[in-house]
């Protein structure tokens, strides 16, 4: 292959991709090898991709290649989520741009719209994560609305009802009236907001004084469906209200006063009013002393017939408006300022209105029970293990999940109601009649049968995804099911622990007894260099794209990961890619370095050659190890870095410096020939993380065949390490950087050969890579140093340099005493702390042999800096 003066991603990208699909290197199917399996979390059908897909996504490839180059048979689910809420939002939007409102189609013409937006905008993301170079499975693409998948949810939802689980009821839901649906907890985010704290005065009936009792209230549009007052049985201000009953103000309706432990003495005036259709707390007030409930909001949060003088007016005008008449009635004590934790919508940031209403619900006790043993015992392990706290935390507390909403797009309820009342739940239309007829006493007909008007929460499709996506619900006994299940790894954000996580692990144990993946990833927050959070609101998300054209992918990944440990916050800032950009083209460089030696079979192998090898191999293996060890932990950020050094510090700075031929002039064959491993193993290591450039050159190393790639080869393994070598070299090395600051700070440049002389016994079998490093004339041992030398040490071992005639005598010597002055002062200042008895006594044993050290070096040093001086003063 010919290989390009420069590294142009666009070009590689694109070709290298097309060939990993056109040869299915992505594609699996079950076989006698070790399965690998990850499952995409599917992103929203109509989504684009953000940075945090960015991160997810990258993260998967890096653990999938990796398991394929591992012998394993790895296999990437991907596919797409119909994210009901979000999706019905935009189609709505779409709809009254065109000046048509959704309640002006009938169900089956608003599908029709939803299914046209799908078709239109989704998948797009898809197409996005190729650009990734995302090795996903794409022949297994789902989406959780197919016909596998739509199945899978109603044949759950109907043998969870046949068990007694899922149950039907009037309860207290988070009710978003821009989405117009309930929601369960775990959609409602809860914000810190500055509002008023509002005291009114409710009169008491009959007081012939026109006394009254004070209520404090952060809600004073929802008097009208007040039914109580409750005091504390024990508030000794307020005994004067037992059993009294109070008038509502404006409204005028009389409600009694109720009693109980429940009621905070602390807060405002003792007094709360309660509201039972409209929080969740006074609905409990309400049942446990069965008081009447009214609900006074229409779904899109205006006030209903129950509003009184403010039927129609939304709930927010209503509170302005309030305010204004309960003080020009004279009700109103005083207003104070007040923030308290106030519930959004997630999906579409409305403040949540508590509501009753008749909902869908999944009992959770009897699934969350393995579930969380599944996490405390080790079965299913968390990266990083702290989140096992908060998942432990919610477990324990679990509600029952509301899992019926009020919209159109969606998996429809499979439950149909009957004429004379009651309902019977089943897969098909055909199937409800049967058991209806089993039912009741009456005629019957196929057309009398009402369907739920609700869907399923999209989370409800979601949490089957591991065993749905291999369609293990519809076929629990199917040979994928059986290979691929349970999964391997699990890649996603903490802020879904509850809504996915968790759910999918009870969804296992409910349907396969298994855990449905091994490893859990929780990945960070992407943010800005201030620290907020990426968002398009904020305006401060790069497009992946464009930095992808900008970068190249593999500039991209390599940026993303440098600064992502699994679980804390990502500081993404752009020079990071351009870090990884700048690494593509010292790999590039390198190859081209490589592959430009002439090679001459004749040449014997020098010395120093031979040694290097040696190093690398060792220094190779060192790192496989190291490299092993850290991907067991998930810490990816640290892998990634460690090749980075093995390649641009040991490899390039040191192996090939070791090992190139003298300028115009050829290489041996057999150092040659090990380069090229060496930059195969390399390309190998790297691949994962940066899978478009090691492709690229790995194809141009040797001859390939049509069809083969670096994803199917196997990762390099363990040798023997040679830890005396790597020891020897590290010293090696510091002889070497002495040596090249002696040249810097003399000015003496590389071609100029220098001579090195050790003073007293050495090791010498590293003297040829020394010499050819530092480009020496000669290396040898001497009994003492010449005049004019510069001197070094190396641990205990001094080097000389005789430099008598490449050298400004005076002012070397005005250099040298400088610097003596300002040693011996440090060994002063040392020495004045180890005589301190109290600081000797007292500091950590560590500390003070480390400042034993420092005195030990700096002694050292002032010998050698008066030797030189005496050399050159002769």
């Amino acid at each position: 292959m010919e290989i390009a003066s420069k590294y142009n991603p666009a070009e590689v990208e694109e070709k290298w991709y097309n060939y990993w699909i056109e040869n299915k290197l992505f594609h699996s199917e079950p076989d006698h090898r070790e399965p690998f399996t990850v499952v995409i979390p599917p992103p929203n059908v109509t989504g684009v991709l953000h940075m945090g897909h960015m991160l997810n996504n990258t993260i998967q490839d890096v653990l999938v290649r990796r398991a394929r180059m591992q012998g394993k048979n790895a296999c990437w689910v991907p596919g797409t989520d119909h994210a009901s809420i979000a999706t019905e939002a935009k189609v709505v939007n779409r709809l009254a741009s065109q000046g048509i409102k959704k309640n002006d189609l009938s169900r089956d013409e608003f599908l029709k719209h939803a299914w046209d937006w799908t078709h239109e905008h989704g998948g797009i993301i898809l197409e996005q994560l190729k650009k990734l170079g995302a090795s996903c499975d794409w022949e297994r693409t789902a989406f959780t609305m197919d016909e596998t998948r739509s199945e899978s949810v109603l044949k759950v939802f109907c043998d969870l009802h046949e068990k007694g689980l899922i149950y039907r009821g009037v309860r207290m839901v988070n009710w978003d009236p821009e989405a117009l649906t309930a929601l369960s907890d775990e959609e409602v985010i809860h914000k810190e907001v500055t509002g008023k704290l509002y005291y009114l005065r409710y009169k008491i009936e009959g007081d012939p004084n026109g006394a009254y009792a004070v209520v404090a209230t952060t809600r004073p549009e929802t008097i009208m469906g007040d039914t109580a007052m409750c005091i504390h049985p024990d508030d000794p201000k307020n005994t004067h209200l037992k059993g009294k009953r109070v008038i509502i103000p404006i409204v005028g309706r009389a409600i009694p006063v109720i009693e109980d432990d429940y009621v905070d003495i602390e807060f405002g005036t003792g007094c709360l009013k309660v509201t039972p259709a409209h929080d969740v707390n006074d609905y409990m007030l309400g049942e446990k002393y069965n008081l009447p409930s009214i609900d006074i909001f229409n779904q899109d949060g205006t006030l209903n017939e129950n509003g009184d003088r403010y039927v129609g007016m939304d709930r927010f005008e209503v509170r302005k408006q309030i305010e204004k008449d309960l003080e020009e009635a004279g009700l109103m004590e005083k207003i104070e300022p007040y923030t308290n934790k106030v519930g959004f919508s997630e999906r579409t940031d409305a403040i949540i209105e508590p509501k009753l209403s008749m909902q869908w619900f999944l009992k959770m006790d009897h699934l969350a029970q393995p579930a969380l043993e599944a996490v405390e015992e080790g079965c299913i392990r968390f990266y990083p293990e702290k989140y096992k706290n908060t998942y432990r935390h919610w477990m324990e507390n679990i509600k029952d999940w509301c899992i019926s909403r009020q919209l159109w797009g969606g998996h429809r309820i499979p439950a149909f109601f009957l004429p004379q009342g009651g309902y019977v739940v089943a897969m098909t239309r055909e199937e409800a009649l049967e058991k209806a007829l089993e039912k009741v006493d009456y005629p019957l007909s196929i057309d009398d049968l009402k369907q739920d008007e609700d869907v399923l929460d999209t989370w409800f499709s979601s949490w089957l995804w591991p065993i749905s996506v291999f369609d293990g619900i519809n076929h629990p006994d199917n040979k994928e099911i059986a290979y691929y299940y349970p999964t391997s790894d699990l890649v996603t954000a903490p802020e879904i622990i509850f809504f996915w996580v968790a759910r999918m692990i009870m969804a296992g144990y409910e349907y396969r007894s298994a855990p449905c993946f091994r490893n859990v990833y929780f990945t960070g927050i992407v943010r800005d260099k201030l620290g907020r959070k990426m968002s398009k609101s904020l305006g401060n998300s790069p497009d992946p794209i464009e930095l992808m054209e900008h970068y190249g992918a593999d500039g991209v990944r390599m940026g993303m990961l440098l600064t992502s440990p699994a679980g804390n916050d990502l500081p993404f800032d752009e020079s990071m890619c351009e870090q990884g950009r700048n690494f593509n083209n010292k790999i590039w460089n390198a190859f081209r370095l490589i592959k430009g030696w002439e090679r001459d079979e004749s040449l014997p192998q020098p010395e120093a050659a031979k040694i290097a090898i040696a190093w690398f191999q060792s220094k190779l293996s060192e790192t496989v190890a190291e490299l092993d060890d850290l991907f067991s932990k998930y810490r990816l950020s640290e892998a990634l870095m460690l090749l980075y050094k093995l390649f641009w510090d040991e490899f390039s700075a040191w192996y090939l410096e070791m090992i190139k031929p003298a300028y115009q002039q050829p290489i041996d064959a057999e150092t040659y020939k090990v380069t090229l491993h060496y930059f195969d193993a390399l390309m190998r290591l790297l691949h994962p993380f940066m899978p478009f450039i090691t492709e690229e050159l790995w194809q141009a190393l040797y001859h390939r065949k049509e069809g083969e790639s670096i994803m199917t080869t196997l990762q390099p393994g363990q040798t023997a390490v040679d830890k005396n070598l790597l020891a020897d070299f590290e010293t090696l090395k510091e002889v070497v950087a002495a040596v090249r600051t002696i040249r810097l700070e003399k000015n003496i440049p590389h071609k100029d050969e220098l001579e090195l002389q050790v003073i007293g016994q050495y090791n010498n079998q590293y003297d040829s890579v020394i010499a050819k490093v530092c480009h020496l004339s000669s290396l040898s041992s001497a009994s003492e140093k010449q005049p004019g030398a510069a001197g070094f040490l190396v641990g205990t071992t001094e080097y000389s340099i005789p430099l008598a005639e490449k050298m400004d005598v005076e002012a070397e010597l005005q250099k040298l005493k400088t610097e003596l002055t300002y040693t011996e002062g440090f060994l002063q200042s040392v020495m004045k702390k180890l005589s301190n008895e109290r600081f000797v006594q007292n500091a950590k044993p560590e500390i003070v042999e480390g400042e034993r050290k420092k005195q030990a070096d700096a002694e050292s040093k002032i010998t050698l800096l008066k030797e030189n001086i005496a050399a050159l003063e002769k």
